[in-house]
Formats: structure tokens, sequence, C-alpha cells
């Protein structure tokens, strides 16, 4: 590991000490985690959305048949880490995956250089009251198998920050050492592949005050984030921050990389066509 948990927890920690918010980037290349550091990010998250997104795609194919989710992640490792020069990285994993032995694959991205484990992809995205999330909880490929891939992480001391959808969620995380739960408010909106269909903000800050009230119930020392849904621009990320009580921070994936790059080039694009001679 660059960072020890310890360390990473300390950082975070005097983060939130200076009054700021603590901010979580996803990075789907090289030059997105580049320039998200120089930013000032406390965190980089990589999993094989990343790539799908930054390939046109819609975040939602990281839960498809495309690839190997873990093995992307530690291919987006070769790319992501040595560019990185002084924040944690963390590695999404696919805790549902039977073809990994997940006490060794924890182990091989520590040796890697990743900091930290966040669980991705996740079937918590999948409807709950929906018979396919039925069936795959009944098959043996449940959101467990994500928690016990935390407890897993947090045995060998390794940061953990899981996504969680729903209030039970928020305790069992904690209750395996979670040490930043992110309250996960579904697809991003805005952008050309963002989603159409969310939560409105009101609603949003509800959910992630559930969230972080039953987390907080389990371990008051665990620090709760909010990603996704309508969540999407730093103006909604500060809506939901001052209207919730003890939410320390905001992780974004399309909202730092995909978001900014769409609208950077086409601008860019714009105006070298307005180019007058």
């Amino acid at each position: 590991m660059k960072f020890t948990r310890e360390e990473s927890l300390a950082r975070l920690e005097k983060t939130i000490a200076n009054g700021e918010p603590i901010i979580g980037a996803g990075a789907g290349t090289g030059i997105s985690a580049k320039f998200a550091e120089r930013g000032g990010v406390d965190m980089l998250i990589i999993y094989n959305s990343g790539r799908y997104r930054m390939n046109g795609r819609g975040s939602l194919a990281g839960l498809l048949p495309y690839g190997d989710a873990n093995k992307i992640v530690v291919e987006m490792g070769h790319e992501v880490l040595p560019v990185v020069e002084d924040t944690p990285v963390l590695a999404g994993v696919n805790g549902t995956d039977p073809f990994r032995q997940m006490d060794v694959f924890i182990e091989d991205l520590k040796r890697r250089g990743f900091s930290g484990v966040q669980n991705f992809p996740t079937v918590g995205l999948i409807d709950e009251g929906s018979q396919f999330r039925q069936n795959i909880e009944e098959t043996g490929m449940g959101y467990d198998k994500e928690v016990d891939m935390i407890q897993e992480a947090a045995e060998q001391d390794i940061l953990t920050c899981p996504y969680v959808f729903t209030e039970e969620q928020a305790r069992e995380m904690t209750e395996v050492g979670a040490d930043v739960i992110v309250s996960h408010m579904g697809l991003t909106t805005s952008g050309d592949i963002g989603a159409e269909t969310a939560l409105d903000l009101d609603d949003a800050a509800e959910r992630v005050q559930a969230h972080h009230d039953a987390a907080k119930a389990v371990n008051d020392d665990v620090m709760v984030i909010c990603h996704g849904g309508p969540i999407a621009w730093p103006d909604d990320a500060e809506y939901v921050l001052n209207n919730t009580e003890g939410v320390v921070g905001f992780f974004g994936a399309s909202s730092l990389e995909r978001l900014p790059t769409e609208e950077a080039i086409q601008n860019q694009a714009r105006d070298f066509k307005e180019i007058e001679f």
C-alpha cells in the first residue's frame, strides 16, 4: 500500500478538522487522476465503470457482462497508480466475483499500491423489489458478498469506503468495519450519457441523512459522504451537505471526470471552429 489505513484516515480526519469536505474522485484514465489530484481531491477511486464511462458508454456498463471487472481494475491500476503522487487510490472490487479468492485478491491489490477498496460493481444498483435482484440474492451473488469483501479488507487493515443504498446496508457495512460510508443515490444525472430518472435533491438529502444516522448508531467514528443521482454538480453537493447533519463529503465519478470532460472538449472544439481567417 502507498498509504496505510491509519495514514489515510488521518488525512481524512485532518480535512474534516480544517472545515473542508472530503472529496473523492473517480478516475477512468491516468489524466483524470493526475488533474483531479492537482485539484486537491482527498482520494481517487478506480473501477471498471470509469473505463466504460470515459469511452463514451454509460456507467451502468460496469454492471453488465462486458468484461472481468476485477481484472479491469488491476489493468487500470497500471495506468493510474504511476501518475498519482500523493493521494490514496482505492480499487473498486466486485465482491460477488465467484472466480476470486477475496483474501488473496485484496492482498494483491495492496501489493500493487492500492490504499483502499470500494464495492463496485455492486448489486445495490439493482432494484431490491425486482425478481432479478431477488434471484441474484437467492443464488449466492448478493449484497452480502460485498459486505464480506469489505470485512475481509478491514481485517487486512486497508481503507474501506463502501457504497450503501439502504439504512440496513449502512448498518451492516459499519458493523464489519467500514471506515467511510458512501451513501449512493443511484446513477448520476446530467450530461450526454447520464440518467434522467432520479430523486430530487431534497429527497436525496433525506435519504443520505437516514444512511448517516444508521451508520453512526453503530459506530460514531464512521465518516459518511454522499454520491450519485441528482448530486451531479458542486452546487448540488453543497446543497445536500448544507441540508444534512454530520455528512462530511462527496464522491464524484461522472461528476468529476465525465461531465467536465464533455463540456471542455465540446467548448474547445467549438472555439476552434469559430476561428476567423
